[in-house]
């Protein structure tokens, strides 16, 4: 038994669940790691987040922020917050993403998930919020930088040079301050098929299943919807993405909506860079090259974000800098 195995080990055995069977789930793109535990009566899913890597006091400070709101996020039965060990309500296995595959239907799906940022956005208080870190500028701008930083070099075989990568900077903050035209509010920023689950015996938006929200944070409105309906893993029908983009601005009569529109294209541009510059990270360094296939939808939803006039600048400098050829998989060897 490794340290660690043993660590965990006595968690449970003080939480009560020593001896219950546990099954490794497949992983995901962090440190983390899930095991179902089930036997004939009980189960849960154990959440091994070994520091320093990992901390999962932003998980338990987000999910009793839902839980409070009435949101379905799983019931914290145990935890060792020094440890990074957290013993989860087992919400099973209705993934919108297998409940898709299954043939359920796509509108009732994105409808409920649009319905729960309606009412997450509704009436929200940014004072019950003090524990999310605010989603400023320069963690937008951050973020952006994956792209030039980890994509162009693997793309073109050479370091970004420093005056490319200042006019990328230069780029982003004369359209960053757009997306401060809608009200912020709690961001899960990972709002997509994938961390979303229905949830039988609940009714309204309880019964959407929320996994996945520990990089929370206070942000614009309009970044959870980009994140649902420009999926970096599944191509989402235009027209099903116009009804539910339709379905949230209904429910916001007073929001303006050129200046949604506008915070939207942003949103979308900035997350779909970010994310081509994670997945080749996840490759170059991770040695995680499964997400490669997904760039060139991304490079899609980036082509179609920066049609809005708003994102003139990102336009011209992708046009110079990662013109249409440069827009592909790269041939790179993942790490060791």
């Amino acid at each position: 038994m490794s340290e660690r195995d043993a660590v965990i080990a006595a968690f449970l055995d003080r939480a009560g669940w020593n001896g219950v069977p546990r099954r490794a789930l497949p992983g995901d793109a962090s440190f983390r790691r899930y095991h179902r535990l089930a036997d004939a009566t009980r189960r849960a899913m154990l959440m091994d987040a070994p520091p320093p890597q990992e901390d999962v006091r932003p998980f338990l400070a987000v999910a009793r922020l839902l839980q409070a709101r009435g949101f379905s996020a799983p019931a914290i039965l145990a935890e060792d917050v020094e440890a990074g060990l957290l013993l989860l309500e087992d919400f099973g296995d209705g993934t919108y993403t297998r409940l898709l595959a299954a043939g359920v239907s796509e509108e009732a799906l994105y409808a409920l998930a649009v319905d729960v940022l309606i009412a997450l956005h509704q009436g929200f208080d940014a004072a019950n919020a003090r524990v999310l870190p605010p989603y400023d500028d320069e963690r937008l701008l951050n973020e952006a930088l994956l792209l030039v930083d980890w994509y162009l070099p693997a793309v073109t075989g050479d370091a970004t040079a420093p005056a490319i990568r200042d006019a990328y900077i230069a780029a982003w903050r004369r359209v960053l301050p757009l997306v401060r035209g809608v009200p912020d509010s709690l961001v899960l920023r990972d709002y997509h098929v994938d961390n979303l689950m229905r949830l039988d015996g609940r009714d309204g938006v309880a019964a959407c299943g929320l996994l996945d929200f520990q990089d929370a944070v206070l942000g614009p409105v309009a970044y959870d919807l980009v994140s649902l309906l420009e999926d970096a893993r599944r191509d989402v029908p235009t027209a099903l993405a116009a009804t539910m983009r339709a379905r949230y601005l209904d429910a916001f009569p007073t929001l303006d909506r050129a200046d949604f529109d506008a915070a939207y294209a942003v949103l979308g541009a900035q997350r779909n860079c970010k994310i081509i510059g994670i997945f080749t990270r996840l490759c170059v360094r991770d040695g995680k090259p499964v997400y490669l296939p997904h760039l060139p939808r991304l490079w899609r939803l980036v082509a179609e974000d920066v049609r809005h006039p708003a994102l003139g600048p990102i336009a011209q400098w992708l046009d110079t800098y990662v013109p249409p050829p440069l827009r592909l998989i790269p041939e790179i060897r993942p790490a060791a």
